[in-house]
């Protein structure tokens, strides 16, 4: 089963960028963000990487992905509104700074999340690693670390829907709208979880040490990721994105 995160194969320019500069793209809209206090620029930076994830074939996957934090961004706002006394009500305990800093956390919160996940799905864990290490300077053993717990994500997700299938025909009811008795019926799933999670970390670990995995090097690595043209472009473009978030 494909997890939405998972790398999609591409030919497109995005695909072509160098992992770093991906990574650097990412973080140079999550930066204009945080800067910016602007709806439109909010909103134009949330609608420049859905165009992005358009272009690379995977706008499907990144609606989803919005889907599933739509209910998380909605609680934010409703907190924001609760707690922000400041300016004038509007209706109820709602007051219009309330409104403004709730929808701006709303739109922050889907444009933090959605350029990171964007990057995952056009570039390999493996190339991600090893650029890291080779342009970074970031030691093997620490990008190795990350892009495997990247990759034990879907992993322990097909675990746990595979446990609950079980459960499920063992005559438990997962399908139940009560929020308090479902996560009841969730934390003991949480032990064979935990097992299962050891036991895969434990032989990933064993057959990394038999392959040599400390005698890595930056020098050692076999593929390389030069920087080229387009590379130093999207670099520029990152620059542009942080200075705009500046200025609006």
């Amino acid at each position: 089963m494909l997890n939405v995160i998972d790398y999609m194969p591409g030919d497109t320019l995005l695909h072509k960028l160098n992992p770093v500069v991906k990574v650097a793209l990412a973080a140079s809209i999550i930066a204009a963000m945080f800067l910016t206090n602007s709806y439109a620029m909010l909103v134009g930076l949330l609608a420049f990487t859905l165009l992005m994830g358009a272009y690379a074939g995977v706008a499907g996957r990144l609606v989803v992905l919005m889907k599933l934090l739509v209910p998380l961004a909605l609680i934010l706002f409703v907190l924001q509104v609760l707690f922000m006394r400041a300016g004038t009500p509007v209706f109820g305990f709602a007051t219009d700074e309330g409104l403004i800093t709730g929808s701006k956390a709303c739109l922050r919160l889907l444009g933090v999340a959605t350029p990171l996940l964007l990057m995952l799905m056009v570039t390999p864990l493996g190339d991600l690693a090893n650029a890291c290490v080779e342009k970074l300077h970031i030691p093997y053993r620490y990008a190795f670390t990350f892009t495997t717990a990247l990759r034990f994500v879907p992993i322990f997700s097909q675990e746990m829907t595979a446990i609950m299938e079980a459960q499920t025909a063992r005559g438990v009811e997962y399908d139940t709208k009560n929020p308090f008795k479902r996560m009841r019926l969730m934390l003991p799933l949480c032990v064979p979880l935990l097992l299962s999670s050891v036991g895969k970390t434990d032989a990933t670990a064993l057959a990394a040490e038999q392959r040599g995995f400390y005698l890595r090097t930056r020098e050692s690595a076999y593929d390389r990721h030069p920087f080229v043209a387009r590379d130093y472009a999207a670099f520029a473009l990152c620059v542009a994105l942080i200075m705009l978030g500046v200025a609006f």
